[in-house]
């Protein structure tokens, strides 16, 4: 079955791709969101679905460190329930927390700009989400 990641935020979605296998997790795109209009992203997921044979989403939630859901956290569940309803209806939620810390690791030392930087770092915050979430299912733990 093949997974679909979403490092959701307001400006950009980070997106990564397992394969069928579920095995090898790799990033695949950055979509810019233009004044919050999610509405224009729909499309572009549902072709991206379409086109990788996409089985399910699964989105980050950006937990505070204490386990509690803030504000951010509030947002990205709101922005999963329209994606069951717009792209796809088999969507789960994924602990996040250090994802975005974790690509900064992985980005940092390369020489790279900020701008560079911040390009790559959702798509690899995404990559982050999907292995967890991966690894959390072959260990048969919820995910949601």
């Amino acid at each position: 079955m093949r997974y679909l990641a979403i490092d959701y935020g307001e400006k950009r979605l980070g997106l990564a791709l397992s394969d069928p296998s579920e095995t090898i997790v790799s990033p695949l795109r950055q979509i810019a969101v233009s004044s919050g209009r999610f509405d224009q992203v729909w499309p572009v997921l549902r072709d991206i679905v379409g086109e990788y044979g996409v089985a399910a989403l699964v989105v980050g939630l950006p937990l505070l460190m204490d386990g509690r859901e803030g504000a951010q956290a509030r947002r990205a569940r709101r922005f999963a329930q329209a994606l069951e309803r717009e792209v796809l209806p088999t969507v789960h939620l994924q602990d996040e927390r250090l994802s975005s810390h974790a690509a900064e690791e992985v980005l940092s030392g390369q020489g790279l700009t900020s701008g560079q930087r911040r390009r790559r770092r959702d798509m690899l915050a995404a990559c982050e989400i999907l292995r967890e979430f991966l690894q959390r299912r072959r260990r048969g733990q919820t995910t949601d």
